[in-house]
């Protein structure tokens, strides 16, 4: 049987542990995996980034099972962040290191694409009178 990943689980409580003890975040990310979207002249030429993702350096952050996203400022511009679970290397604190490093891991398969769609597949919106 097939799991998914326990990587954005562990991002999501760990975040809340360094923020619970007065520590500031850091997601350590691999740049060069697809979908990320980071500034570009912030990355390191070892490909990677390290975002502060305290609450009071970003805006409107979110960890869902695929990703995290939130808005930050690079050099005073206000930049969306789009990071996959897959392409976060490590979240740890700032002040003192702990967190967690995670292995490599291969970004989820996509779904397969139709190419026609059929007639079945598209869903018509319906309303319904109700009395």
């Amino acid at each position: 049987m097939s799991m998914s990943s326990s990587r954005p689980y562990l991002i999501r409580a760990l975040y809340e542990w360094i923020n619970d003890n007065q520590l500031t975040p850091y997601l350590l990310v691999n740049a060069n995996e697809q979908g990320v979207s980071v500034p570009q002249n912030s990355v390191g030429k070892d490909g990677q980034i390290i975002l502060n993702v305290a609450p009071r350096a970003i805006m409107g952050f979110d960890i869902s099972n695929t990703a995290v996203s939130f808005s930050a400022r690079f050099g005073g511009v206000p930049t969306d962040i789009y990071v996959p679970s897959h392409a976060i290397m490590g979240i740890y604190a700032k002040e003192n290191g702990q967190g967690m490093m995670f292995e490599p891991e291969a970004p989820p398969p996509e779904p397969p694409k139709d190419t026609k769609p059929n007639e079945k597949s598209v869903k018509k919106p319906m309303l319904k009178v109700v009395k």
